[in-house]
């Protein structure tokens, strides 16, 4: 399809371009071995995870007042180290570990990719994490971003509508000159019927080594590559 009308691209950012998973296990691994501790950190991470939509979900349906994902992940952490027997850890503690969210490394062709589309295009996030977790995460990771928008900044979550359209209202654009790019199939479907442009490269090991999900496109998407060089590549930077 034809994106030579494309302007800016914006990113869902955990996932697509930063290694969630792979970056939290290595991070409380290492916590672990210094206060020496027996806890299987795969699956307390798995665990951990499954806060993220069930609490967002809380919050569209309106069950919830507005409340970011630091503090969704806040309250499942404690219900965690009480569930893996953890104990003795400071307010402080808890919160830094809590953080670690903001601490997560891209994947490998992250950083080069991004600054290759950044010669050419207007990079924005576009991601449920809140704000400071992407302020944060960006400067830890290098990740060039021209600026950061998040669910936060609308107190809307992706799949909402007004997370899509407010982006596309502060970049000051048509939804046909800014493309999505994602990881994630729903996220693009969502997009796409709101006008953006859209663009897929699958994240096999996002979810573990077992992964069955988001492993191709499942949407005529306007571009399907390899990761963010091979997006790099098909858009001419």
């Amino acid at each position: 399809m034809d994106v030579s009308a494309v302007k800016a691209l914006t990113f869902d950012v955990f996932g697509t371009v930063v290694d969630w998973r792979g970056s939290i296990i290595a991070e409380a691994t290492a916590l672990g071995e210094a206060k020496g501790l027996s806890v299987d950190w795969e699956a307390f991470v798995d665990d951990w995870k499954t806060a993220y939509r069930a609490g967002m979900d809380r919050v569209s349906r309106g069950e919830v007042p507005w409340t970011n994902v630091d503090d969704i992940y806040r309250v499942k952490l404690e219900e965690l180290l009480a569930g893996y027997g953890i104990d003795g850890w400071t307010e402080a503690e808890k919160d830094h570990f809590n953080r670690v969210w903001h601490r997560l490394d891209g994947w490998p062709d992250a950083v080069p990719g991004l600054a290759r589309l950044k010669t050419r295009y207007v990079l924005a996030t576009l991601s449920n994490g809140n704000f400071a977790c992407l302020v944060n995460m960006g400067k830890h990771a290098g990740l060039p971003w021209d600026c950061v928008l998040t669910a936060e900044n609308f107190h809307h979550y992706k799949p909402d509508p007004e997370a899509y359209l407010g982006a596309i209202e502060l970049l000051g654009l048509a939804p046909g000159q800014v493309m999505m790019v994602a990881a994630h199939n729903y996220d693009l479907a969502h997009a796409a019927s709101h006008g953006m442009r859209t663009a897929f490269f699958p994240r096999p090991t996002e979810y573990g080594p077992g992964q069955t999900t988001e492993l191709s496109a499942e949407g005529d998407w306007d571009i399907v590559t390899d990761d963010l060089e091979g997006l790099a590549g098909a858009l001419g930077t």
